[in-house]
């Protein structure tokens, strides 16, 4: 009785002081924003900011952040002042209950005879439209970007559809960057400040789409270098910044499902799945047995009874279940606290989970080669787990945050595949289990602090990464029969299992990487020539390490049976390694491969830079320096060492910037750069790709490229939010690294080899405005169009240690064209917002031309999405309505052979190589915030 009272007395105590809570925040909201200099763009730490009148106020912190809490609904007067600055003074600035304004302001020097009375007024919109022009004209680099209030006003829900808006970029299977039309070799991403590890073991991809919109601070891609960037990319370096302090408590969670239109509520085939496999995990039972013999016992030959016992643990559940694909399922929550304490200091969390699930079928999906000519099906069951935790402490002028994300992957691919081989002349059934599970954590801790009294700043940051790529028991086996009995039932198919080959083995390969990262930097202002300048410098270090395993095992079948043997052959895949035949015997355990299968890798980079931020009066700026660059790698199997390469590269760049007008600037730039191989890419293991139809090696004796870029651009921004622009580039690769297919045998090998030298060049032509100025009343207002276009030439001449088809040819990956567009509206007091986004990209080389055959190339596709969303529930809801790649136009690999530059189809002169229809995307979710 006395704990149902004390219960009781508990229940109404809270609830006592949740409605006090609510009571005593009626009619309070809040300011907040960044305060920066007009002219340069840099934050200001320590700006006063206070509420005209009143002693009520605050100071900006080291990011030159503030907020303004417990103000009155309203309008108000608020007054920024800072040391060296004009005071500005911004009216009608609006407070509305429960909510937080954003209020970003520029302050502008002032002259000394004037410092004192100097004084500017603007309204609330006006500084608005001040703010945003100072971000886009400020900006030391060609870049383009989005922020986090653009982003708030689109229906996007995670940072790869938020990327898509930011011009020149296009995000490919979420995860792959193209800028300017160059392939994801020569882009790089960083989140937070840190370089983002890759989520795919053979080439630069990001999980782009793990990350939520709302937690995004904002994305930037800068196509010119700075000595403070990464040096590895030519393309773009696409930079995220999460946010780590809201301005608000909030919780807020997002459900959506979606429909593919080769897929959904089709037949689906698949292994069986367990609860650990939907989120994610696999329960262990496709994984080797720990006491599974090694490769040297096994080869030294096993008893029988080892044999057997051996043979048994290996994963024999090959049963395909049919069921019905769902639609697909996406998940999302996300919660953020800040607390305030009276000495102005600030903490704050942001947490976020994500869940998302597919089942997707590649219907009808054409394979061919010489002498192969296949057709698929393919099944892939996926599901992506991701999560994201920030924590910061801001006190006084120092700031301290430590950032963590987690994103694991499972991908369970089933492919039945039927067609002829002319080399053997069978007709063949194929199939293939895969299983591919991925895992990324990155955790950050970072500090950020104010030294002296000039506004000097020191960063630092200390990161680690894991990244892991899995693939337990990967099953190939083929059935065939002569292809002279291709309409004779009476004749089976025969499996092939006596004996082994690397495209008929079980594949158990893991890899492990773990990334160590640090870096310090300072910048300080400083006055040179009469005008305010930023010098800045820093120093860091990463040390990668990676242990690849992989083993190649499989059952050999034998027996001097022939009628048996036939028998068995015939049998279907769930029964042909059945238990009770493993325990008669007639199957012998065998591996195949070598010791370079395996390898362990290393790396370790370290750097440092100087640069000046230099103005020259009122209309010339200079950003130039230089980054110094020591990498080593190396790279090693059981028996040696077989690549150690120290390469030392001084990466100067400068980056001019003359403002013609207030509203127009004239950028040049010039900068070095480079692209380093990628482990895999050097090693001397070799796999069978059964989706290529080839075999996938490295070469040791690849070396890193260097890049010569050269900038101009023109740019002109006619209202807040809009801009015309055009650019010209041109880049010089050395030793520019290139994808090409050994083509002498059947089975070809892609490997990679270094080109002499290597150029590109284009325009560049981008536009966003606000179709107000056509006229026709508000819908108009509501519109905005934008377009981005980069036209491109790119020319490599192949090395000339073999006899290759084409002597001359544009860059693998290298587009001549690429198309972004779209249309943005907003109605109904922004609670409706629409967006029609078009993407195409020239053709491009995916393999380089062999000895045999020339080069493939990927047909262009045109791209159509459709997004929609509505704002429900006093706008903390939303209904968001996605339809991607309305068209659904086939995806295309072939043979130019009649060399027109365009896909003819095979009755017009060109050969399929690939071919398959993704399927139009439709999906529907809810979102809800309080």
């Amino acid at each position: 009785m006395n704990s149902q009272l004390t219960l009781k007395k508990a229940l109404f105590t809270l609830l006592f002081l949740v409605m006090g809570a609510a009571v005593f925040a009626q009619g309070t909201g809040k300011i907040s924003g960044t305060v920066s200099d007009k002219k340069t763009g840099e934050t200001l730490i320590g700006v006063s900011v206070k509420l005209a009148g009143t002693t009520k106020g605050v100071g900006t912190d080291v990011d030159g952040k503030y907020v303004l809490p417990g103000l009155t609904e309203g309008k108000h007067i608020i007054e920024i002042s800072y040391v060296g600055y004009a005071t500005k003074r911004i009216t009608d600035v609006e407070v509305k209950s429960g909510v937080t304004t954003s209020l970003n302001v520029v302050m502008e020097e002032a002259s000394s005879q004037t410092l004192k009375q100097v004084v500017i007024t603007a309204n609330f919109k006006q500084e608005s439209v001040n703010s945003l022009y100072a971000q886009q004209k400020n900006s030391s680099v060609i870049s383009d970007g989005i922020s986090s209030d653009q982003i708030k006003k689109s229906p996007d829900k995670n940072t790869s559809e938020a990327l898509r808006r930011v011009s020149g970029a296009t995000i490919q299977d979420n995860k792959f960057v193209v800028v300017r039309g160059l392939s994801d070799r020569y882009n790089t991403a960083t989140l937070d400040n840190s370089t983002l590890p890759s989520t795919e073991p053979n080439r630069k991809a990001f999980s782009f789409d793990i990350v939520p919109a709302n937690l995004v601070d904002k994305i930037t891609i800068s196509k010119t270098a700075t000595p403070d960037l990464p040096a590895d990319f030519a393309g773009g370096a696409v930079q995220i910044t999460t946010k780590d302090i809201p301005d608000d408590n909030f919780i807020s969670f997002g459900v959506g499902y979606g429909y593919n239109s080769q897929s959904t509520f089709k037949d689906f085939l698949a292994t069986s799945k367990n609860a650990l496999n939907y989120l994610g995990f696999d329960d262990g039972s496709k994984q080797l047995a720990d006491n599974f013999p090694s490769r040297n016992k096994i080869l030294s030959g096993l008893t029988p009874a080892r044999n057997v016992g051996a043979l048994k643990s290996l994963p024999n559940d090959f049963t395909i279940n049919n069921n019905s694909a769902l639609p697909s399922q996406n998940y999302q929550f996300s919660m953020g606290r800040v607390k305030h304490f009276k000495d102005d200091s600030r903490f704050g969390a942001l947490v976020s989970l994500t869940y998302r699930n597919s089942q997707n079928i590649g219907e009808d999906v054409k394979r061919a080669f010489y002498v192969y000519d296949y057709n698929d099906n393919q099944y892939k069951f996926s599901t992506n787990l991701g999560a994201l935790a920030n924590f910061a402490y801001s006190f006084g002028k120092n700031k301290i945050s430590f950032k963590n994300i987690y994103n694991k992957n499972y991908d369970d691919n089933y492919t039945e595949r039927t067609g002829i081989n002319q080399g053997s002349t069978t007709i063949n059934r194929f199939y293939a289990y895969d299983v591919m599970q991925k895992s990324l954590f990155k955790s950050t801790l970072e500090g950020e602090h104010q030294i002296g009294g000039k506004s000097s700043k020191l960063k630092w940051s200390a990161s680690f990464s894991n990244v892991t790529n899995d693939q337990p028991n990967q099953l190939k086996i083929n059935y065939a029969k002569a292809l002279a009995s291709q309409n004779d039932p009476s004749v089976p198919y025969q499996a092939n299992i006596t004996s082994l080959g690397k495209e008929n083995t079980r594949l158990f390969s893991n890899l492990n990487e773990n990334i160590y990262a640090g870096d310090v930097n300072y910048s300080t202002p400083v006055k040179l020539f009469n005008a305010s300048s930023t010098f800045k410098a820093g120093l860091g270090s990463q040390y990668r390490e990676r242990t690849f395993n992989a083993r190649f095992i499989g059952a050999e079948l034998h027996s001097n049976d022939a009628d048996e043997m036939q028998r068995i052959r015939a049998l279907p895949v769930n029964q042909i390694f059945s238990p009770s035949l493993i325990q008669s015997g007639v199957y012998k355990l065998n591996e195949i491969g070598s010791d370079v299968d395996s390898y362990d890798a290393n790396s370790f980079t370290n750097y440092g830079y100087a640069m000046l931020d230099q103005k020259f009066g009122e209309k010339f700026r200079a950003v130039y320096g230089v980054r110094v660059e020591n990498y080593n790698v190396q790279l090693s199997n059981v028996k040696k060492t077989y690549v150690d390469d120290t390469q030392l590269d001084v990466l100067p760049s400068v980056n001019l910037t003359y403002s013609l007008t207030a509203k127009s600037n004239l950028r040049a730039s010039y900068y070095r750069t480079l692209a380093r191989p990628e482990f895999r890419e050097l090693t001397l293991s070799s796999y069978y790709d059964y989706e290529l139809l080839a075999n996938q090696s490295g070469n040791p004796n690849l070396k890193r490229t260097l890049i010569d870029n050269a900038d101009l651009r023109y740019e002109i921004y006619p209202g807040a939010g809009e801009i015309l622009s055009v650019s010209a580039f041109y880049k010089n690769f050395n030793n520019a690294i290139e994808s090409y297919r050994y083509d002498v045998l059947s089975t070809p090998d892609i490997s990679y080899f270094n080109t002499a030298k290597a150029y590109s060049y284009g325009l560049e032509f981008e536009v966003r405005k606000n179709l107000g100025f056509i006229g026709g009343g508000q819908f108009l207002k509501n519109t905005t169009a934008y377009a981005n276009v980069s036209l491109v030439k790119s020319k490599i001449k192949n090395p000339e240690d073999q006899n290759y088809i084409d002597k001359t040819r544009p860059m693998v990956g290298q587009s001549p064209y690429v198309v972004n567009a779209g249309l943005q509206h907003t109605a109904l007091n922004n609670k409706l917002s629409l967006n029609v986004l078009y993407n195409r990209i020239g053709r491009r080389i995916i393999q380089a031309s062999g000895i045999t055959f020339p080069s493939t190339w990927e047909a262009p596709r045109d791209v159509i999405d459709f997004q929609a969303g509505y704002k429900v529930i006093k706008s903390r809801g939303e209904i968001k309505l996605n339809v991607g790649d309305i068209l659904n136009q086939r995806n295309t690999i072939y043979f130019d052979y009649n060399k027109n530059k365009k896909y003819d189809t095979n009755t017009g002169g060109d050969e399929t190589i690939m071919s398959y229809k993704p399927g139009t995307n439709v999906s529907l979710s809810f979102s809800y915030s309080f």
